[in-house]
Parts: structure tokens; sequence; C-alpha cells
């Protein structure tokens, strides 16, 4: 084996050493980083929670009744009248 071939052997093996150990680094990364922002939206939940409690209640909002475009004394047409309405519109079917 010529010293050539051991500097790349042992370069694959650094790079896989390399690789191993940002597996292991990254992992625990991850889980550092999940935990924090667990412990965040938390803390965030509580201060929501104890700002919500604390504020005097609000009478509920009451929805606003939709006026009928169709008056009750309108019947809709027959299907079969709409159908040759359409027709002799030039729309097609």
């Amino acid at each position: 084996m010529t010293k050539e071939d051991r500097d790349r052997a042992q370069a694959r093996a650094d790079k896989a050493a390399r690789a191993a150990e940002d597996a292991r680094t990254g992992k625990a990364d991850r889980d550092a980083s999940s935990k924090a922002m667990l412990d965040n939206m938390a803390r965030l939940k509580a201060l929501r929670l104890a700002r919500e409690a604390a504020e005097p209640q609000r009478a509920p909002v009451a929805k606003k009744a939709r006026a009928k475009t169709k008056k009750p004394d309108e019947k809709t047409p027959a299907l079969s009248d709409w159908l040759a309405n359409q027709q002799s519109g030039g729309r097609r079917t």
C-alpha cells in the first residue's frame, strides 16, 4: 500500500468518525432545542391563562342575522324551466 492510499484511507476513516460524532451531538442538540421550545410554550400558555383570568369577563358578541335574499312568496323555478331558460340563453348543458 502506498502512502497515498494510506492517506486516503485515513481521510475516509476520519470523515466517518466526524459523521458519527455529528450524529451523536446532533441528536442532543435537537433534543435540547425541542425541550427549550416546549418550555417556552408552557411559559407563554401560563402567562396567557393568568392574563385571561385577571381581565373581566366580556359579554358574548351576538351575531347579526343574515338578511334573506329571497322573498318568502317567491318560488324557485322548476328544474325543467330553469334548464329551458339556460338553453335559450345560449348555455349548453
